[in-house]
């Protein structure tokens, strides 16, 4: 991969990146809220949508630039001399790497942003000076190794498959597929990798949202999905599905349609 290819994997990535989570922000916002442990209509409702937008508009170019550069390295670099065979191995290993990198950045954003949804009356500013001075810098990394577990087995599913899907319709119809049949692909397999790791999403939410000291709060994964299955059930584990569905979805679709599109513009 040339330094041009690099380059251009991190513009389009970046400016793919800004424009979904703006876009989707406000289902982003009913997600968490959903999924909160004070309950959706105490963490806001449907009041100040846009709680902690300022957060992600600061990290989300940074975060999707690490991402794809990363994915589009690691993936030239096994491509070389892989057989086509190995090409869901490379892409999972690539998708994997790039969120490891990305969550580098995703996470100290996450937690303002998610802290800040659930406290509309609270600025960004004021809940980023609250968490350094009350957790330290390492506060701002709560969650991290719970969103990396997260990110991992969604990549694990969302990129293959995407890949997959894009081969087998240029396959059928005879050519690579157009932006537009990408943003499809993309929508498909964000939506069943959402569905699938939606539990994962909720333990991450819980960790980010809970009082400093707690149990919950030292970000193990597994006490607190036990904790929502003994205090919610099923229907707790899968809180915020139909809104994290929609929101992954529409975004696979326009992440991926933009990030395909922009990318072979400036190619």
């Amino acid at each position: 991969m040339d330094r041009g290819d690099f380059l251009v994997s991190l513009t389009a990535g970046g400016l793919a990146g800004v424009c979904v989570d703006l876009i989707l922000f406000p289902l982003d916002t009913v997600k968490t809220r959903l999924q909160s442990p004070q309950g959706f209509k105490k963490a806001g409702g449907f009041r100040g949508i846009y709680a902690g937008v300022p957060s992600i508009a600061v990290g989300s170019f940074p975060n999707a630039a690490a991402f794809f550069a990363t994915y589009e390295f690691t993936k030239a670099t096994l491509h070389k001399d892989a057989s086509p065979y190995f090409s869901p191995f490379t892409h999972m290993l690539a998708a994997s790497l790039g969120e490891v990198v990305a969550c580098l950045i995703r996470v100290p954003s996450e937690v303002v942003k998610q802290r800040a949804q659930v406290s509309p009356s609270s600025s960004t500013l004021r809940i980023l000076s609250n968490t350094v001075c009350e957790e330290g810098i390492l506060g701002l990394y709560r969650g991290y190794k719970s969103t990396v577990l997260r990110e991992i087995p969604f990549s694990l599913v969302q990129f293959p498959l995407w890949e997959s899907l894009k081969d087998l319709w240029s396959w059928k119809q005879g050519h690579v597929v157009d932006s537009w049949q990408s943003a499809v692909c993309g929508a498909f397999a964000g939506g069943f990798a959402a569905a699938v790791t939606t539990p994962l999403d909720v333990a991450k939410t819980r960790i980010m949202l809970a009082k400093t000291g707690s149990r919950t709060a030292s970000g193990n994964v597994l006490s607190a999905l036990h904790q929502v299955w003994k205090t919610q059930g099923i229907p707790g584990l899968f809180a915020g599905v139909v809104p994290r569905i929609s929101a992954i979805s529409l975004g696979g679709f326009i992440f991926l349609g933009m990030y395909d599109k922009i990318r072979r513009l400036l190619l």
